[in-house]
């Protein structure tokens, strides 16, 4: 898909004339669907990004873009199983929109930003909270990218076909109880500024993964908290991005 990306405006519209030819089709109960990217150079992730996952941990609004990562072994398919590690026992759950860079670009000027971007698709940002919030000396690198720590999918969504990206339902169910949702008009920071604020830092090339953050709701601000156990089902869903359903073994 990396090597699709580069092409640039070139590949789609090959795929778009595919698309169109009727041809190559193949019964969706008959394929299994990886995620869209699974190997991308970067996974860039934002913190503290909704205002109201801000007000249900009693926090200030952050000032600036809250960056941390994910590795790209911790990506997997949008109906693959989440994988419980043994050292934690405190599994969360993140749902949230990812943007897919599509042109390589350093210091992006805002108004230039979506230019670089794809389109998106749906993540869940699984989190060891123990490891996130106590452990590793706080950094969270560690509590956020256990293997399997980043269902993606189901499709990239093109830009062009999203009629307004910061205007999107957003919702997470556990076992079918509606956890988290929202709505993208409460990101604090919207997708350009995110692309223009990381740019500044790192070159983004094609096939890099921006998560945006995840509003309120998730299990470790519950009262009492609540942790994904072994035999879960969480549903991430975005409107007009789709639905990813993963199991927890």
């Amino acid at each position: 898909m990396r090597e699709f990306l580069e092409i640039g405006p070139r590949g789609l519209e090959l795929a778009q004339r595919a698309l169109e030819s009727g041809q190559h089709r193949v019964p969706r109960a008959t394929v299994q669907l990886l995620a869209p990217i699974a190997d991308p150079e970067k996974v860039i992730c934002v913190g503290l990004n909704y205002h109201d996952h801000c007000q249900e941990q009693g926090v200030k609004v952050p000032k600036e873009p809250l960056i941390f990562s994910k590795f790209p072994s911790a990506i997997t398919g949008p109906f693959d199983d989440i994988v419980h590690p043994q050292d934690t026992s405190e599994l969360d759950w993140e749902v949230e929109l990812a943007a897919v860079i599509g042109k390589r670009g350093r210091h992006i000027e805002e108004a230039a930003a979506l230019e670089h971007v794809l389109g998106f698709t749906v993540a869940n940002d699984v989190s060891a909270r123990d490891w996130q919030m106590r452990r590793n000396g706080r950094q969270w690198l560690l509590g956020k990218t256990f293997d399997t720590f980043c269902p993606l999918g189901p499709a990239i969504v093109t830009r062009e076909a999203v009629p307004d990206v910061h205007n999107l339902s957003i919702r997470c169910s556990v076992n079918g109880q509606r956890m988290q949702d929202s709505n993208t008009r409460h990101l604090i920071f919207g997708v350009p500024t995110l692309v223009a604020w990381v740019s500044r830092f790192v070159t983004l090339v094609p096939g890099d993964i921006l998560l945006t953050g995840t509003p309120a709701g998730v299990g470790v601000f519950q009262k009492p908290p609540v942790f994904l156990k072994r035999g879960d089902e969480v549903q991430c869903e975005i409107e007009e991005l789709g639905t990813i359903c993963n199991r927890v073994v």
